[in-house]
């Protein structure tokens, strides 16, 4: 279907377009977003301010190929000199990148959030791409997952990012008028063949567009990355900053050319002038009306280990991560304890009381309580039956501890009837169901967005308390909540004979 190009009319959204003072200058940049979408960014060193300070983040090169041409770019290899997007030391394959990311997870337990971001375009390698996060999504289910791309194909990859519980995607989106676009893109590769000029900026344009529109219809955060080119989009970059929001981003990052002659890119070797940290900030000051400007990027590299600013990648090449032994279970302990210290002293920072297990009428002594959770990005988000692994829970007066993640076999086809008239295969002693529930084995809870009538039937046998009312919640909120309900009963007292919930 041909898709009209965006125009120079901008777009009338309630509470949009471009201001002419202070956008983004509070002190709480994000603090005009819904809670919900709040919730998700704040603790992202990728997004909040603040939170990048504290939290760090990495990057695994596992995508080179790219199907686009930038005037700014030139991807390098084996780089180690050069501090920009599009250079990296090494390229990974997806097993790689996945040892990479559980020994950095480990050793660094500030890392929170892991992002595929070159050195091509991740959906121009779309294999390696999608087998790393699916991997990644198995085995660290405590990372956070995001994708940053140029958005050509992006939108035949909504529903595989949707899939893969991505929830955060950024675009690069240096305009909207093809006229501009010609003048960034000199060409892009687009079915099977390469397209110039006006025609190959309008396609990647549209598509652009169109991902985008698409991602936010399901609810999955967008941050547009611009790059501020000097007479070619300065002006312009106003009005992608209305259209972008008018669609949904929710962040907007403005960034300052890099065109350093020895970087070998078409605008460095042809002497285009950067910007002046003046001319940024005057155009972030310009931009978004309400919406919050990114103000803290680094322009990171595509294999960026560690926090915002610095690089400890030297220490993470792959000769001597191959020598590592990495206990991931153990570090998922230690990790969830060194988030719980930082979000701690960032709450108190920003005046918010979390409320103590005594004051929600829990009693100091109360004994501890093993959950399981049907969860994927911090909330309880899975169907029991559709559930590959539960995520293990401690509950007690001293708050939420996350324990380790167990493996199920998916045994549910259907949602309305997931799991009745489950039987044994053939030979086998126990169903799909049974296997599963033994691997649940100590908890006394299970946390799911829904579960049928036979499951829940076994799990009461087997001492477990199916519970469905928490869906889509934050998972230490719910388990939290149901610690208290079942305090109400009486049946946390250490002195109780009967320690099962059910």
């Amino acid at each position: 279907m041909e898709l009209p190009v965006i125009s120079n009319t901008t777009p009338e959204a309630e509470g949009g377009g471009c201001a002419s003072s202070g956008c983004g200058t509070a002190p709480d940049a994000l603090g005009h977003l819904p809670d919900h979408i709040r919730a998700k960014v704040q603790d992202h060193p990728c997004y909040s301010e603040e939170a990048h300070h504290y939290f760090a983040r990495m990057h695994v090169a596992v995508a080179p190929a790219c199907n686009i041409q930038c005037n700014y770019c030139n991807r390098k290899y084996d780089c180690s000199n050069e501090s920009r997007p599009g250079v990296v030391s090494e390229l990974l394959t997806p097993k790689q990148a996945i040892n990479k990311v559980l020994a950095v997870a480990a050793e660094i337990p500030q890392m929170t959030v892991l992002g595929i971001a070159g050195p091509g375009d991740p959906l121009a390698n779309p294999a390696r791409t999608f087998e790393t996060f699916e991997q990644l999504s198995e085995r660290a289910p405590d990372i956070k997952l995001c994708v940053s791309t140029n958005g050509l194909n992006l939108p035949q990859y909504v529903d595989r990012i949707a899939q893969h519980n991505i929830d955060h995607v950024t675009i690069t989106i240096n305009c909207v008028d093809p006229e501009v676009g010609a003048k960034i893109y000199p060409w892009i590769f687009w079915e099977n063949k390469r397209i110039f000029g006006v025609e190959g900026a309008r396609i990647l344009i549209e598509q652009q567009q169109l991902g985008l529109q698409m991602l936010t219809d399901r609810g999955i955060l967008v941050k547009v990355n611009s790059v501020l080119i000097p007479g070619v989009n300065d002006e312009h970059l106003k009005e992608v900053s209305k259209i972008v929001k008018a669609k949904g981003a929710f962040l907007h990052n403005v960034m300052p050319l890099i065109a350093e002659p020895e970087h070998g890119t078409y605008y460095g070797i042809m002497e285009q002038p950067e910007p002046t940290p003046e001319q940024l900030q005057e155009l972030q000051d310009a931009c978004a009306g309400d919406m919050a400007m990114m103000r803290h990027c680094r322009q990171c590299r595509a294999d960026a280990v560690g926090l915002l600013g610095e690089d400890r990648g030297d220490e993470f090449t792959m000769d001597k991560i191959d020598v590592m032994e990495v206990d991931y279970e153990a570090a998922m302990v230690r990790r969830k304890v060194v988030h719980d210290e930082i979000i701690e002293k960032l709450d108190a920072k920003r005046g918010i009381v979390k409320p103590k297990p005594a004051d929600l009428g829990i009693p100091a002594d109360a004994r501890p309580v093993l959950m399981a959770v049907a969860g994927k990005n911090g909330v309880v988000a899975e169907h029991f039956g559709h559930a590959k692994e539960f995520l293990i829970y401690e509950v007690s007066p001293a708050g939420v501890r996350f324990i380790s993640h167990r493996k199920t076999e998916l045994y549910c086809g259907g949602m309305d009837a997931c799991g009745d008239g489950d039987v044994a295969e053939a030979g086998a002693t126990e169903s799909l169901l049974d296997r599963n529930i033994r691997v649940l084995e100590g908890c006394e809870v299970v946390l799911c967005s829904k579960v049928g009538y036979e499951p829940w039937a076994k799990l009461e046998a087997a001492g477990i308390a199916p519970n469905g009312e928490h869906a889509m919640e934050p998972i230490e909120e719910a388990v939290m909540a149901v610690y208290k309900e079942i305090a109400a009963t009486g049946k946390l007292s250490p002195s109780a004979e009967d320690r099962k919930v059910a």
